[in-house]
């Protein structure tokens, strides 16, 4: 029994497509990329499924992409012989855009407040089918699924409905039929044959399967004709191949040109920001692949989604396996575009294979040790930019990759007390460390600013140290990770002491610093004479093995439970002040006076780093009362 329905697109869904439709006009020739690589998915899809089941290739394994032109009607229609859709398959993959890119996809056009929509967001996020909407009045599709005898028809006007109903399809895939919009002033003729040619040539040259185009030619007849005489000729439908098929990663080095590495790089990736460095080459003996990866030069926009694709495509004897290959790069390296073709490896491979297959886990080795001698490679100037980019992924990797722990460490980059705003690496850091150092010093925090004017880095300053400054997350799990660096210890400035020759004894205050620790021992789990301070009267330290305050921020504010950890008060004693406030409690213990200035102490400690008092108004009230006592003076 034929089916026949009418849908309305989701909200948030015809919000998009608004948004395509209207916000794309500068880059309209984008559409037919995202079509032409939605059919080359189609047909990689049945060439891998084909191996387990040779019944879906009844139809014949001749593999193209054909484009069709209809001048006087206005349509174009690409056409692919690939896996095909059920009808279920429709309403799911078609009727709803991208499952779970949507969201993320209208967020990130939020977020990149431009004029006009960027293209690359249209790759990443999964709406490629829809970019067809900014050149067309209606999209027709009509699809058969490989291995089925019933076709489905798809129709929207792009208005916030589609209709769906069983059609007559004569073999297996889908072809597109755009109802193109009247051609306005300095605008692309779509159905224009050279218009085509150009487009396919430069946006989709490097597709695998044959993008086709029936064209009219003269031809000569072959007639003898009077001598003078120009010969007979008569309309010829020839059907030209339209792009190269080059799998350019096969090709010799020598073979390819920069511009050639940017447009595969393209290809793959939906990026239209160009690499920052290719690396390709052909590994060969006992494993034999050949690879070429890009690094990007930009984030995506979905760079720390859980779902987000691995930018590896695998490929045996050219012929293509999958996307997505997680198999071959460890996630922190995700960030990485490109092709592996692995000849010898299993064309009936899935990926329970993938992961006990010697040959993939030799690979990954390689192709790992590779991209860290390239990013190893880069100027400081591309090694800045990169580290901005990807560098929070790479720190991903020390506390997961033990094997390749040291390698990573190696590339690390930090901002220092002394690196005067630029990256410094973990060795020119220690290369630079004076000789009584014994530790390798670092301070966790939310930005620069702050960390460099920490009150835990007086002393360390004093000596002459130079103190690493970390602002992302992860940092405090990759210390932890690495524990040390060819010898020398990790070492917090606001944890435990700066060392044990370094430690400060009470003396005379001892009986004043019990007394402190009486009065704040609901705030605090401990109060001593501090090792870091020269100039500021106070700070909040942790034990050695502590949560940092910045972690225990975040944790908090991811909805997460923290359990409470009180700190360590440390108080300057070389300041003046506290022998004034020692004279004070000797002569009056119970000086109101007294208490309300040790209150004062521990909140401006609770300021400097950048944690919240629990009273602000009672601040407030004995900083006014002290300003103004000291007027009155």
């Amino acid at each position: 029994m034929s089916r026949k329905e009418t849908h309305q697109f989701k909200t948030e869904v015809q919000q998009l497509m608004h948004l395509i439709i209207n916000s794309l006009y500068s880059n309209e020739e984008i559409f037919l990329r995202e079509l032409i690589s939605n059919a080359s998915d189609a047909i990689d899809k049945l060439r891998f499924r084909a191996q387990t089941d040779t019944e879906l290739l009844k139809d014949g394994s001749d593999f193209k992409i054909k484009l069709s032109i209809d001048k006087e009607n206005r349509t174009l229609t690409i056409s692919d012989n690939g896996i095909g859709m059920t009808y279920d398959e429709v309403v799911e993959n078609i009727g709803t855009i991208a499952k779970s890119g949507t969201k993320a996809f209208m967020k990130a056009l939020e977020e990149s407040k431009k004029d006009s929509l960027n293209p690359e967001l249209i790759g990443q996020f999964g709406v490629g089918f829809y970019s067809a909407f900014i050149v067309t009045d209606k999209v027709t599709l009509i699809t058969r699924a490989a291995g089925h005898d019933t076709a489905t028809s798809w129709e929207s006007a792009g208005d916030g409905s589609y209709t769906i109903e069983d059609a007559n399809k004569a073999g297996r895939g889908t072809d597109i039929i755009l109802h193109l919009k009247p051609k306005g002033e300095d605008e692309p003729d779509f159905t224009d044959e050279w218009t085509l040619r150009r487009i396919v040539k430069q946006h989709s040259d490097f597709v695998t399967y044959p993008v086709v185009m029936d064209v009219e030619r003269d031809e000569p007849t072959g007639e003898e004709v009077p001598e003078g005489e120009a010969p007979k000729t008569h309309k010829v439908i020839k059907e030209e191949t339209l792009n190269s098929m080059k799998a350019l990663w096969a090709k010799s080095k020598s073979e390819i040109t920069d511009e050639e590495y940017q447009e595969f790089y393209q290809h793959i990736s939906h990026d239209w920001n160009p690499p920052l460095k290719h690396l390709h080459f052909t590994m060969e003996g006992a494993t034999e692949y050949t690879a070429l990866l890009y690094i990007p030069s930009k984030a995506p926009f979905d760079l720390f989604r859980p779902d987000r694709k691995h930018g590896i495509h695998l490929y045996c004897k050219r012929v293509f396996i999958m996307d997505d290959c997680q198999e071959l790069l460890p996630p922190y390296l995700g960030f990485i575009h490109g092709v592996v073709d692995a000849p010898d490896l299993n064309l009936n491979v899935s990926r329970e294979i993938l992961q006990q297959d010697r040959l993939v886990r030799n690979i990954q080795k390689n192709l790992v040790k590779k991209i860290f001698e390239t990013i190893k490679s880069l100027s400081d100037e591309d090694y800045e930019l990169f580290w901005g980019q990807f560098g929070e992924m790479l720190k991903n990797g020390v506390p997961m990759d033990m094997d390749n722990r040291d390698k990573l460490s190696e590339l690390l980059r930090y901002r220092s007390t002394k690196s005067e705003g630029k990256l410094v690496s973990l060795d020119a850091y220690y290369t630079a460390m004076p000789a009584d150092q014994e530790h390798i010093y670092y301070l966790n925090g939310e930005n620069l600013a702050s960390l460099i004017n920490s009150p835990h880095l007086e002393r360390l300053k004093d000596k002459g140290y130079e103190v690493l400054l970390m602002t992302d997350p992860v940092d405090e799990f990759v210390v932890e990770a690495l524990g040390e660096y060819k010898g020398k210890q990790f070492k917090s400035a606001e944890k435990g002491d700066i060392d044990e020759a370094e430690k400060v004894e009470a003396g005379e205050y001892a009986d004043f610093i019990g007394f402190v620790k009486e009065q704040l021992k609901d705030n605090v789990k401990d109060v001593k004479p501090s090792s870091h301070l020269k100039d500021s009267i106070a700070c909040l330290t942790g034990d050695d093995f502590a949560m940092s305050p910045y972690l225990e921020k975040l944790l908090k504010a991811n909805g997460q439970v923290v359990p409470e950890q009180k700190r360590v008060l440390e108080l300057n004693l070389e300041h003046p002040l506290f022998t004034k406030l020692k004279d004070l409690f000797e002569r009056e213990p119970e000086s109101a006076v007294l208490k309300e200035r040790l209150e004062l102490i521990y909140d401006s400690a609770v300021l400097s780093e950048g944690g919240r008092i629990e009273n602000p108004s009672r601040f407030s009230k004995l900083l006014g009362d002290v300003l103004n006592s000291e007027l009155d003076k």
